[in-house]
């Protein structure tokens, strides 16, 4: 029920293609506007004109999805003069468009390769190694190579000074898929707590992380409370079966149903199984009359399966709210799908509670005959009511006879045939007045 699909390499995947937006030009001439990063003064090579422009025309390629004429470019480019003849930064962009191609080929093992490259040249600019590290980390997850790219994401926490609430995240999920659970769900709530200090609302699918760890670690009141969050921004109808289950968990009966009741009350308990857990917690509420429409609304419309155990359910709800016609209804409804005697037995009991002590005859006795009754004694105490009342009274103390060779009926038995043979004798006192 609680089981979270963090795709971690999906997302991965979405945000490099968000991120990815692969300009090495503009980014190496904003590098040479900015100059050096404030927090560690580096000598950064400059880039030289005949450089930038075959970059430019590799890079003019592989937007236009010439993938191999952008490679060649970038070949002739490594291959003139050696490598030699390009100074650091020069090649740390030969290796970004590189990687650019590569991961458009989705061929992402190369893709790091040459992201490796990139930072492997010395004096490049800050930001650059910055940007690069991140892309390493993702594209490890891409790969589902969950540690490394745990490590990555950490070497990149080392050299950034803002990272964002997205890489917490990113982070929680690399620990996530390698079942670090605690370290997870410290990285998620740090994300969210970052979105919040900035009344930013959180991700959904932040919440879902940290519902799941937190479950994972059996602290329901963490789980509720991020499942009441989760509701309060995200309203679904997995979220509120979901709670429902969890208030149960926490001995709050009445949140449970009452959260269950707003699922149902929505329409959004479409499927059989949850109407009927609805219908069973209107009967631990004690509210039968309500247990008994959502299951007689459920069996009309085919949404609940007829079967023998459902039309059971129903029939105690109408008995317990006293509506016995509807029971009887339901009850025969169970009966006659039942492999034994059990419900009939049951079926006689609200006959004999409706005055129709024939039926209940009947259908006591076709329980017995078929079998499976669990308390043959009380069926057979029931079936002696039924005669007495139906005036059969041989029957009846034939009945209770029966009923009380069980020692745990005995003692009723002994009482009904003392009125039995009380009201015998009232009877022939009056004929012979």
């Amino acid at each position: 029920m609680l089981a979270v699909p963090v795709m971690v390499a999906q997302v991965a995947v979405s945000q490099l293609q968000a991120d990815f937006g692969l300009h090495p030009l503009s980014a190496a001439l904003a590098q040479e506007k900015k100059g050096p990063d404030t927090r560690e003064t580096r000598r950064t090579p400059a880039l030289r004109n005949n450089v930038y422009e075959q970059l430019a025309l590799a890079q003019e390629a592989a937007e236009a999805k010439d993938l191999n004429g952008a490679a060649q470019i970038l070949d002739g480019m490594i291959a003139s003069g050696g490598k030699n003849a390009l100074n650091s930064y020069e090649l740390a962009n030969v290796y970004n468009l590189y990687a650019f191609i590569y991961y458009s080929r989705e061929d992402y093992a190369k893709a790091l390769q040459a992201y490796e490259e990139v930072i492997s040249q010395p004096d490049i600019p800050l930001a650059m190694e910055i940007n690069t590290k991140f892309t390493i980390a993702q594209l490890y997850f891409v790969q589902e190579q969950w540690q490394k790219g745990i490590n990555a994401l950490l070497e990149w926490f080392k050299v950034t000074d803002k990272p964002n609430a997205g890489a917490y995240v990113l982070l929680a999920q690399g620990y996530y898929q390698t079942k670090d659970y605690d370290k997870a769900l410290l990285n998620v709530e740090k994300a969210i707590n970052m979105y919040k200090a900035e009344d930013k609302l959180p991700k959904e699918q932040w919440y879902n992380l940290a519902r799941f760890l937190y479950f994972e670690k059996n602290d329901v009141k963490n789980t509720i409370a991020t499942l009441e969050e989760l509701l309060k921004y995200y309203p679904k109808k997995e979220y509120w079966v979901q709670i429902s289950h969890m208030y149960g968990e926490d001995k709050k009966e009445r949140l449970q149903l009452a959260a269950m009741d707003t699922a149902y009350v929505q329409g959004m308990l479409n499927q059989g199984s949850e109407q009927v857990t609805m219908a069973y917690l209107y009967l631990n509420g004690e509210i039968p009359y309500r247990a008994g429409q959502v299951m007689a609304k459920g069996l009309k419309n085919g949404s609940i399966e007829p079967t023998s155990k459902n039309y059971e359910v129903a029939a105690s709800a109408w008995r317990q709210a006293q509506e016995l016609d509807k029971a009887i209804a339901d009850m025969e409804q169970a009966a006659a799908k039942s492999d034994d005697g059990e419900l009939y037995a049951r079926l006689g009991n609200i006959y004999l509670d409706s005055d129709r002590y024939k039926e209940a005859i009947v259908a006591i006795n076709k329980g017995l005959k078929r079998g499976g009754v669990k308390r043959p004694d009380t069926a057979r105490l029931v079936l002696g009511m039924a005669y007495f009342n139906d005036k059969q009274y041989d029957k009846a103390r034939s009945a209770f006879q029966a009923a009380g060779r069980d020692e745990r009926s005995a003692k009723y038995s002994e009482q009904w045939i003392k009125y039995l043979d009380s009201e015998l004798d009232r009877q022939e006192k009056l004929r012979d007045s």
